[in-house]
């Protein structure tokens, strides 16, 4: 689960980690008061109105502007927010902007990134540092790999204080800044853990003149099969920030990932689902998302499968791959022809069915009188997606 850099901000600052101070706001009126009480605590007048969205590239797309004034202030978030944010993450269609930081401009001396996740291949959380910051730090790995320093960390034991410093030394900070980044490093390590993150990102970490170091940027993702021990942070979730369709499917109980194809496809089984996808792209088409419906697929749950699947303008033809085991094959047939009556399919239909009792449910199909095209085995599926988007 993403959550907005002000809401990442303020779970690092529960757990002592130094960020950049900052209100969030949803009109200008509300950006105006922030600012003025960010100058009554700080005695300054300058001020960041940052665009919050579930992406980055803000500042490249419009997103982050620099205000000297309240009235400044109130124009740059009045032009801000309401505005469709473009960045090359967000896609052409862009993000609607919801809601603004305003936060206290930082005299920034240097730059870093620092950012905590997962190495699948070693098992272990990694923490990534380099001096490339306010760069992504892809760029920076492609072109200049040696610039990054990375440190796993035994979960079993934890970041080590001898980690934390060779990090803060790594990124070239001495005397009292240098304690600041090990108390920073430390402290970021601690949020990840406790919070369950997938990633916990810093870019930039800067140094200020006066040898300061704080989170002038803050990602967090939160790993959802944890949420369930965070009710607070599932709080935190911006459903007008993800895609609709996955949020509908999500209320279905439905595993189902948005892509850029023309073939539907409905599986049980993440495996089965990858694979089921290869066969589409040998097949010539492209598969246009990912759908896992479960072990246990029932009329209820394939009906909304369809429903979301149809949403998709792109879709021409859906693929329907089902292996029977923890479910018969006969079951889930008699439920897709009872949804397939209630939706209106008018696009070609392939169902394949494996496993116990497929020959029973590939006859159930047949002789339901619906549209479709019945498969047992996988060419025969591909062959027939194939024969579909000619």
């Amino acid at each position: 689960m993403k959550i907005h850099e002000y809401q990442a901000k303020d779970i690092l600052a529960r757990f002592g980690v130094a960020v950049q101070p900052g209100i969030v706001a949803r009109t200008a009126d509300e950006a105006v008061a922030a600012a003025r009480t960010l100058s009554a605590d700080t005695g300054r007048e300058l001020w960041v109105v940052k665009a919050q969205i579930h992406a980055g590239g803000r500042g490249k797309g419009g997103g982050v502007k620099l205000a000297r004034t309240l009235d400044e202030v109130r124009d740059k978030a009045a032009a801000i927010l309401g505005m469709m944010l473009k960045t090359h993450q967000t896609g052409p269609e862009g993000q609607l902007v919801r809601s603004v930081l305003v936060a206290d401009a930082v005299d920034i001396e240097r730059e870093c990134y620092l950012g905590i996740t997962l190495d699948r291949n070693r098992n272990m959380p990694v923490i990534m540092a380099s001096t490339e910051g306010g760069v992504e730090i892809e760029k920076v790995a492609e072109e200049t790999p040696e610039k990054i320093l990375k440190v796993w960390v035994d979960p079993l034991i934890g970041l080590q204080p001898s980690q934390a410093r060779q990090l803060a030394f790594g990124l070239g900070y001495e005397g009292q800044a240098f304690k600041q980044a090990v108390r920073f490093i430390t402290a970021l390590y601690r949020a990840y853990d406790e919070t369950d993150c997938s990633l916990a990102e810093i870019n930039p970490l800067v140094l200020t003149p006066t040898g300061d170091v704080l989170a002038i940027d803050a990602k967090i993702n939160i790993d959802d099969n944890a949420l369930y021990r965070h009710a607070d942070l599932a709080e935190l979730r911006d459903v007008h920030e993800e895609d609709p369709l996955e949020v509908e499917a999500g209320e279905h109980n439905l595993n189902y990932v948005k892509l850029d194809g023309n073939v539907g496809c409905m599986v049980n089984g993440a495996g089965l689902a990858m694979a089921t996808m290869d066969i589409i792209k040998l097949a010539g088409g492209e598969p246009a998302n990912f759908l896992d419906v479960g072990g246990g697929a029932n009329p209820t749950t394939v009906e909304a499968g369809f429903r979301i699947i149809l949403k998709d303008p792109h879709v021409r033809a859906i693929l329907v791959n089902i292996f029977g085991g923890i479910v018969r094959c006969d079951r889930v047939a008699a439920g897709i022809v009872e949804a397939a009556r209630k939706v209106d399919i008018t696009m070609p239909l392939i169902v394949r069915l494996q496993g116990t009792n497929a020959e029973e449910g590939k006859r159930i199909l047949d002789e339901s009188g619906l549209k479709v095209e019945t498969a047992i085995l996988f060419q025969e599926a591909a062959d027939k997606v194939n024969a579909a988007l000619a």
